[in-house]
């Protein structure tokens, strides 16, 4: 028995994410029929992490067992040709009998796209958040780092405690984050996150979040307290879903 770890890149926009729903298309769903068709194997490949309706993936991981013998250069030139071309398999290596996509990780980037521009390109509409609205960038640059550290991120965990994590359920909100900021190039506004772990919506209520700090309804030093509160309610809307992407995982 060989395990195989899968490196995806993904356009989200239609699927329901990343696990396996009852009648709704899933990349996982999607993956699993890919192998079977090359294989005849029926496997479930394990994620790294669940990615919500409408996110996308850049460097998505995803590992399964197979008797198979084909070479996995070779299982990614011919899971490419089985896939949709808005799913794509990026690299294919085969790995120790321990690691599991999702409980060998050690760190997870996540970046979040803003179009600041006044008409957002129609090519880009499935893949950022169109916010032309005025917004104090540099409170928001300001605000970012304060969430860095480990902390109990409830405030910004989504209120299902049945997901309260891309990695499954959870005893803890605890988290670390190792880096947090924002950049901008004049047409696009990007928040980039790294940490150990991140809850259900976790990124998308940060930057709904930082979004009020650049609206001057709350202050940078808010966050702080928000954090503090434990409390979803005190905490932003949730952003889009659209203008989110799986950078990397780190193992």
């Amino acid at each position: 028995m060989r395990n195989l770890k899968l490196v995806l890149a993904y356009d989200g926009t239609d699927f329901c994410g990343w696990q396996v729903q009852p009648e709704d298309p899933s990349i996982q769903r999607t993956l699993a029929s890919a192998i079977r068709r090359i294989t005849g194997e029926n496997v479930l490949p394990h994620g790294s992490g669940r990615t919500d309706a409408g996110v996308h993936a850049l460097g998505q991981v995803a590992s399964f067992q197979t008797e198979s013998v084909i070479p996995a250069e070779n299982l990614v030139i011919a899971l490419n040709d089985l896939l949709p071309a808005w799913i794509r398999i990026v690299n294919a290596d085969e790995v120790g009998p321990d690691f599991h996509a999702r409980k060998s990780a050690k760190a997870k980037t996540y970046r979040y796209r803003i179009y600041r521009q006044a008409i957002c390109p129609p090519f880009l509409a499935r893949y950022v958040w169109h916010y032309p609205y005025p917004l104090d960038i540099e409170a928001m640059k300001e605000a970012a780092p304060m969430i860095e550290g480990e902390h109990d991120f409830t405030s910004f965990a989504a209120a299902d405690p049945e997901r309260n994590s891309p990695e499954g359920p959870q005893t803890d909100n605890v988290r670390t984050i190792f880096s947090s900021h924002w950049e901008h190039d004049g047409t696009e506004f990007t928040y980039e996150v790294r940490g150990n772990g991140f809850l259900h919506h976790m990124v998308r209520n940060l930057v709904g979040t930082f979004i009020l700090v650049g609206k001057g309804t709350l202050n940078p030093a808010d966050v702080t307290r928000i954090l503090e509160a434990k409390n979803r309610s005190a905490a932003g809307a949730t952003a889009p879903a659209c203008g989110l992407y799986l950078v990397n995982v780190e193992y």
